[in-house]
């Protein structure tokens, strides 16, 4: 087993390289635009998940995750290439809906904040005044 450190450290470093990959050397056009958001390495290193999003969204998950899972063999021995690990561990794709989630929460604060201008007339509130006193 290996410790919570060693898995990060190991993570980060798929991440960055899984990520060089896919814009450099991957010419599936599948999986064009895709970005990696997080990779998690269990402690045995058997597997890494590795989690994918990209600015169209929710739309394209299908076709990324298809081309992704095409090219995993791919991937993994172009790792195991470029970082020394005695067994390199097997690649899981996972659709990461994080980034979409957080474009919807930042829509509905833009609206609150709108709302709460247009019900105090424009001006700012007494709370913003205050605070610099």
């Amino acid at each position: 087993m290996v410790s919570k450190m060693r898995t990060r450290r190991i993570a980060d470093r798929i991440r960055e390289e899984l990520s060089t990959l896919l814009l450099m050397e991957v010419k599936d056009p599948r999986v064009s635009g895709a970005t990696i958001t997080d990779v998690e390495v269990d402690r045995e290193l058997a597997f890494a998940n590795v989690y994918v999003s990209c600015l169209e969204g929710q739309e394209r998950a299908e076709e990324i995750l298809a081309g992704l899972e095409h090219a995993a063999g791919f991937l993994r021995t172009a790792l195991a290439r470029r970082i020394q690990l005695r067994v390199f561990p097997r690649l899981r794709f996972h659709w990461d809906p994080t980034p979409e989630q957080a474009d919807h929460m930042e829509k509905l604060f833009a609206q609150l904040r709108a709302e709460r201008a247009a019900r105090e007339g424009g001006q700012p509130s007494e709370e913003g005044e205050t605070s610099g006193a």
